[in-house]
């Protein structure tokens, strides 16, 4: 009896401890609904692309915002800092949105392989065109991330499955479009912007893998160059 009385003690001293520095870092303690008061080194970068007031300083309804829009895109801790990684997340969806309906104006996609997917993995943006004519797209995808990167160069879909599920990860692969060993297109429940990316397979939406289903056959030309941030 005496022993769980001392161990009761220090549990009490150690949480008196941890609470009062949880308390300073600015977020509330465990359980409690978190969000800091600490102002991130990208408040105002943040706060403009959200469309709060831009003055800088970290507020209830400023942290609110964030929080928001770190749990839409699976960045965490989600509690509301104007951080590295969400300004990470937030930077690349404006240079895409800066891409607009020409994605190879830069011109490192072949335009002499016909109808070919392309993949910029700097930008987390793919496409299909035909020639130097745009078919569908660009469209936002995840790609992998560091130590299991998509693999760059020029590629051919060798093997289409629409209902696969990996074999090493067991986790379903809808529309898979297999370009490079275990390396495909196909739909994913996530974010596109989820950080930090995925195990290899260049990831779309639903709507966006059904539409490269319809559009490519076993055979046609995947083009992936660039590097992925953060890799």
């Amino acid at each position: 009896m005496g022993d769980l009385r001392r161990r009761g003690v220090a549990a009490l001293a150690v949480t008196a401890l941890v609470t009062p520095l949880t308390l300073a870092l600015g977020t509330a303690p465990a359980g409690a609904a978190s969000c800091t008061t600490k102002t991130g080194p990208y408040q105002k970068k943040i706060e403009k692309f959200l469309g709060r007031p831009v003055d800088g300083k970290q507020s209830a309804a400023d942290c609110k915002a964030i929080r928001a829009f770190q749990n839409k895109h699976g960045i965490t801790p989600a509690i509301g800092y104007a951080g590295p990684v969400t300004w990470g997340v937030v930077d690349l969806m404006i240079k895409q949105k800066a891409v607009g309906k020409k994605p190879g104006k830069d011109g490192k996609c072949p335009v002499n392989k016909g109808r070919i997917a392309c993949v910029n993995l700097t930008l987390q943006l793919s496409w299909i065109q035909d020639g130097s004519r745009l078919v569908y797209g660009p469209v936002p995808v995840r790609t992998g991330r560091d130590h299991y990167e998509t693999r760059t160069g020029l590629k051919k879909i060798y093997w289409r499955h629409i209902d696969h599920v990996s074999s090493i990860y067991h986790v379903p692969m809808p529309y898979s479009q297999f370009f490079d060993g275990g390396q495909a297109f196909h739909s994913a429940n996530l974010s596109m912007w989820n950080p930090p990316g995925s195990h290899g397979c260049v990831n779309m939406t639903k709507t966006d893998a059904k539409k490269y289903w319809s559009l490519l056959k076993t055979g046609d030309r995947v083009f992936v160059y660039g590097r992925k941030p953060g890799t």
